[in-house]
């Protein structure tokens, strides 16, 4: 998508967090400003404490600033009510985070099926979605595996078809190859570049690793809670 029709998915203004009171206070983001358009790929990078983490919280709607503004399509998420926050989560955001984070008991069906479950969909409608978001992610005819007969790369792809099940407006990944090996974390790089170019799905995706973060359209660097360069691939 070219600059001039590009549309506005999130826009960080002037966001700042701080934690504790007084002598305690750590801020943690002190005036993030960050624009990310529907249809790109952005990995977040920095090192520990640089706010990156915080800053994609606030984006998650796990989190909430504690001054500026956090548009979503132009809606002020800072200006929402817990309750509201849960449901823009729960019908426009996907998640995939480093520890897979699936039902040790569960088949691959069932755990990609459970945000459809919380929306209360009829089983019908669960089971024909998760059973195209597995295909999706190359898991066709492993409906019935459970996470203990996956491989680790097979795991994370689950969770993927989890975090894409509900068609999201945005993909938050967070260290999504931090337990894979080399080859299985090329695997998955690619597989959210195909499903970011395929179906049009904005990534956003925290890497500590240069050579995964290489893989999006730009790359944020966060450094002392501020964002210190934001660079097109």
């Amino acid at each position: 998508m070219s600059a001039e029709n590009a549309v506005i998915l999130i826009e960080l203004q002037n966001i700042t967090k701080t934690y504790g009171i007084g002598r305690a206070a750590f801020q943690a983001l002190r005036g993030v400003n960050l624009t990310i358009n529907t249809g790109e790929f952005v990995a977040v990078m920095g090192p520990s404490g640089s706010g990156k983490s915080t800053a994609m919280n606030i984006v998650g709607c796990l989190d909430t600033p504690s001054n500026g503004h956090y548009l979503f399509r132009g809606v002020h998420v800072e200006n929402l009510n817990r309750n509201q926050r849960a449901l823009l989560r729960r019908y426009y955001l996907g998640f995939v985070f480093q520890g897979f984070n699936l039902l040790s008991r569960t088949t691959a069906q069932e755990n990609v099926e459970l945000p459809l479950l919380y929306r209360g969909e009829k089983s019908i409608i669960r089971h024909a979605a998760a059973k195209s978001a597995l295909a999706k992610v190359g898991l066709n005819g492993w409906e019935s595996h459970t996470p203990a007969e996956l491989s680790g790369g097979q795991q994370q792809r689950v969770a993927i078809a989890r975090a894409i099940v509900t068609n999201p407006l945005l993909l938050l990944a967070d260290e999504p190859t931090g337990n894979l090996d080399t080859k299985r974390s090329y695997e998955i790089m690619e597989l959210l570049v195909n499903l970011n170019k395929e179906q049009g799905i904005t990534i956003v995706m925290v890497s500590h690793e240069p050579d995964m973060a290489a893989y999006a359209q730009r790359i944020v660097h966060f450094v002392d809670g501020l964002v210190e360069n934001d660079t097109v691939t």
